[in-house]
């Protein structure tokens, strides 16, 4: 992967500035990309694959971000399966945070090894608060360790007796249809197709059950080949922990429930507390799962978190656009000069680079990977659609999601009321608060899939811009110019007026 390493020798700049101890930093807007001859004829020609740590491989470069107006499960299920990863925000106590990467690792698979079941002797109305709970649309009936039924949504419509057993109305074993445990998808496809059937409980010659394949997961399957999953069909998922007290133990939680990647969340990742707990969440899980840290702006910072044992490193210490890092502590480095400082330390280590914060529009998505990164993290913009937790709220007829930065004050007093447990919040020490981000709204802008599209098209036409393929091509080829505030305003509409 070819990244420029000085920031001002890949824009151009020369000595002529005179004498100083300066270097100049540069973020998305003051430089474009140059175009290059292209033989690629179509944005179907290329990939937008690329590796999010060490061993996970992402199809789009996009991870949202882990904060809790952005990320919980819904999100996560969308942008896995778009083909990107989703990072559960730590704003919750341990088991919330661990039921949210169960959600996702539950959405679907190739086989759901512990599906949901329920007692024979469950009532109608005992099986209907549990559909609602664990939002699904069917129950295996185990009496022991036996399968005995398989209970759905149908044989619930019209059952006017809350109190009746399961026992009574579920579809009974002798009904039902199954398959052994070695059996593939497209088997199962072709069976759950001639029985016209939607779940395939897997049982061995024992009669034991080994889990259940569901025409749900084989459709999902089929509708978003570019999914970013597992080796058992599931999709991944990351979630963030801290460095205080306690992160050990949410640690093993998440990784209980199943996460892919964990996050060490901390504004100044380049620091004693974000290195000792990077070595010791890697001395104490090992290789059973992926770790990024940050965040970082200097090759420093990469090159200590990845001897700490980081899989991936976080980039941006305050480009984000609820963030104020910058304006409270007077530190930070602009993005873009960040990102390739960086990138040039992470190829020589062979650690990835996410970049996070400071991306608007597809443009500074392609910018970011051109400058080395190899994956970008994406907060206000996804805050926005539908799949995020944030509020929705109403101002002059127009839609609005309520995003915040976790380092704003709100979100800093839900962090003090999560670690103090049940504390009163009178003893929360509220003055020790200092804010680096802010509250605010984000336009409405509707599905994520519909954003996802948008921002993915975008990079494809910036590849084919590139004469490039993939993404290290993309970098190979990247050629930056610097640009004036008069050329950022030729960049946009201008001398129009828009309807």
């Amino acid at each position: 992967m070819a990244v420029p390493v000085s920031p001002i020798a890949a824009m151009g700049e020369s000595d002529d500035l005179g004498p100083t101890e300066f270097p100049l930093g540069l973020t998305f807007d003051d430089v474009l990309l140059i175009p290059r001859r292209s033989s690629i004829r179509s944005r179907g020609d290329v990939s937008t694959a690329t590796p999010l740590t060490r061993r996970i491989t992402l199809n789009i470069p996009i991870v949202s971000a882990n904060m809790d107006t952005v990320t919980e499960s819904a999100m996560a299920i969308a942008l896995a399966r778009a083909g990107g990863i989703g990072i559960i925000h730590r704003f919750n106590l341990p088991d919330r945070q661990a039921a949210e990467v169960a959600k996702v690792k539950r959405a679907e698979s190739y086989v759901v090894e512990s599906p949901y079941t329920i007692g024979t002797g469950a009532t109608v109305a005992e099986a209907r608060a549990a559909m609602r709970v664990w939002d699904t649309g069917g129950l295996l009936v185990m009496d022991g360790g036996a399968l005995v039924g398989i209970l759905t949504e149908r044989d619930l419509l019209f059952e006017d007796d809350a109190q009746r057993p399961v026992a009574e109305v579920m579809t009974p074993r002798a009904q039902l249809i199954v398959a052994p445990p070695n059996t593939s998808v497209d088997e199962a496809k072709a069976i759950l197709h001639r029985h016209k059937i939607e779940k395939l409980p897997l049982l061995d010659e024992q009669g034991k059950l080994h889990g259940v394949i569901t025409s749900k997961d084989i459709v999902q399957r089929q509708q978003h080949p570019l999914a970013t999953k597992d080796r058992k069909g599931r999709l991944r998922v990351g979630a963030a922990v801290g460095v205080r007290s306690g992160y050990m133990a949410r640690a093993e939680a998440l990784l209980k429930a199943g996460v892919d990647v964990i996050v060490v969340d901390i504004a100044h990742g380049h620091s004693e507390n974000a290195i000792d707990a990077t070595r010791t969440l890697r001395r104490q899980l090992g290789a059973a799962v992926e770790i990024i840290a940050g965040n970082v702006a200097t090759a420093e910072g990469v090159e200590d978190l990845a001897e700490a044992g980081a899989d991936a490193v976080k980039v941006g210490v305050g480009p984000g656009s609820i963030c104020i890092t910058r304006i409270v502590t007077g530190f930070g480095v602009p993005q873009l000069s960040a990102i390739i400082e960086c990138a040039a330390a992470g190829q020589r280590l062979g650690v990835p680079i996410i970049a996070d914060g400071g991306i608007r529009a597809s443009g500074d998505l392609v910018k970011a990977l051109a400058a080395g990164a190899q994956t970008v993290m994406i907060g206000s913009l996804l805050a926005g659609t539908t799949e995020s937790p944030g509020m929705t709220i109403m101002r002059r007829g127009r839609k609005y999601k309520v995003s915040r930065g976790m380092a704003s004050l709100a979100a800093n007093i839900s962090r003090q009321g999560v670690e103090s447990g049940d504390k009163p919040p009178e003893e929360v020490d509220w003055q020790a608060v200092v804010a680096e981000g802010v509250e605010a709204v984000v336009p409405y802008r509707g599905d994520v899939g519909e954003m996802l599209s948008q921002m993915v098209g975008g990079l494809r036409s910036g590849l084919s811009y590139a004469g490039a393929r993939t993404i290290p091509e993309l970098q190979a080829n990247a050629r930056f110019v610097r640009i004036t505030q008069a050329g950022v305003k030729e960049s946009g509409p201008h001398d129009v007026e828009l309807t």
